[in-house]
């Protein structure tokens, strides 16, 4: 029972995460500017709560939390992690290009997969890009995308931070069709569920220490900044201008020494 307990509390505060990991969505992408993006938001001033919410969070759990993940597990380890994570989210990539009809992306990410599978010890090495085979993340959400579905309203999600109506529909798809998570309901192994939930919400926040902060501390709404970065990196990503997994936040200069 403790076990579980200790899962289920680390499952809350990996998902108090996410509002991070909204964040890891939030991209530039070139010759674009805030201006460049016009964001229907009719729910700002609920959206506006939920975010402060979630921020709150995050400052107060997650990113210390963070930093004790990042100061007392060892690199070589922390990178197993993330390889791992990413695996697992090998056949939702293979089916959501497939579904958009990017069969040359299932290729390659289907090699990807399997190559870090067999040769990656399950994954937590990843043996594919040492050999050349790129990543090709595709999500449901960026499927709707590609088959012409708009985006609908932004909308700030308890834990999960910014997204919108039509990315809030595909995260609800991805999640039911989750190959890891219906071969764990099936087993009764929940508390597998909870442990790559929590692993995944340190692993992704641990990579946006530095980034956040920037964010926080040089945008004059950081709000409005957040909600625009992810217009931006979505309008990308569906277009495959850039890989979600892998954002490019703005660089901040360091303040001159006095």
């Amino acid at each position: 029972m403790k076990l579980a307990n200790l899962s289920r509390s680390l499952l809350r505060s990996a998902a108090v995460a996410v509002v991070a990991l909204g964040m890891a969505g939030c991209a530039t992408t070139p010759g674009s500017s805030e201006a460049d993006v016009t964001v229907s938001d009719p729910l700002e001033i609920p959206n506006r709560f939920v975010f402060a919410v979630n921020e709150t969070a995050d400052i107060l759990l997650i990113r210390p939390a963070t930093e004790v993940y990042v100061g007392v597990v060892p690199d070589p380890l922390r990178q197993a992690v993330h390889n791992f994570i990413q695996n697992l989210l090998g056949p939702l990539y293979i089916a959501n290009n497939l579904l958009q009809g990017d069969f040359d992306g299932a290729q390659v990410a289907t090699g990807r997969f399997m190559t870090n599978t067999i040769l990656g010890i399950g994954g937590l090495a990843d043996v594919a890009t040492e050999a050349g085979i790129g990543d090709r993340p595709e999500d449901f959400g960026q499927t709707l995308g590609v088959w012409g579905v708009g985006p609908g309203p932004y909308v700030v999600l308890p834990f999960l931070g910014p997204s919108n109506v039509r990315d809030t529909l595909g995260y609800g798809v991805d999640t039911l069709a989750d190959p890891f998570r219906i071969g764990t309901n099936a087993a009764g192994a929940d508390n597998a569920m909870y442990g790559r939930t929590a692993a995944a919400g340190l692993d992704r926040r641990s990579q946006l220490l530095r980034e956040i902060d920037d964010l926080r501390k040089n945008s004059l709404d950081f709000y409005a900044t957040a909600r625009s970065l992810y217009a931006q990196q979505r309008r990308a990503a569906i277009a495959n201008d850039i890989a979600p997994a892998t954002p490019d936040f703005p660089d901040f200069d360091e303040p001159a020494k006095k």
